[in-house]
């Protein structure tokens, strides 16, 4: 792939992370201070744990959106920017990936503790919007382009 090719790709990937990363920051930072408020000792063992499994995918979410910066910064120089951009990808993708799920399980938790009648069918609804705008669209587009 043409250096000018690489460049602009890895410059749209990186300025794609700074939309996605203050989201995650957020997610996370509420995170953080739900167990220290004064509502949360009325939660149940399984909202504790769907809350837990949200802060362990907003931390995975986390972890794997960064990671594409890290990664460029550290082989910066090295000469290597398609590697760079494929793996870069691939971080980004399992990163959204787990925030999509930290998503969900926040709906849920919140829905559950506000709604407990409703909140399969809309952690469901939430869910499918997700895995449709963030996967189901882009990979039915790539299918139609391919031929397939």
């Amino acid at each position: 792939m043409p250096e000018s090719k690489q460049d602009r790709e890895l410059i749209e990937l990186l300025n794609e992370l700074r939309v996605a990363l203050p989201g995650v920051q957020v997610l996370f930072a509420f995170l953080l201070v739900v167990p220290f408020s004064q509502g949360f000792p009325k939660v149940t063992s399984d909202q504790k744990a769907v809350y837990f499994a949200s802060f362990l995918c907003t931390t995975m979410a986390t972890a794997f959106l960064i990671s594409p910066t890290s990664y460029h910064r550290l082989r910066w120089r090295a000469k290597d920017k398609e590697r760079m951009l494929i793996t870069s990808n691939r971080l980004t993708i399992i990163g959204t990936a787990f925030l999509a799920l930290a998503i969900a399980c926040v709906v849920y938790f919140i829905t559950d503790f506000l709604y407990s009648g409703l909140t399969v069918i809309v952690t469901a609804v939430v869910a499918a919007v997700f895995a449709w705008l963030w996967y189901g669209l882009p990979l039915m587009r790539s299918y139609r382009q391919d031929g397939g």
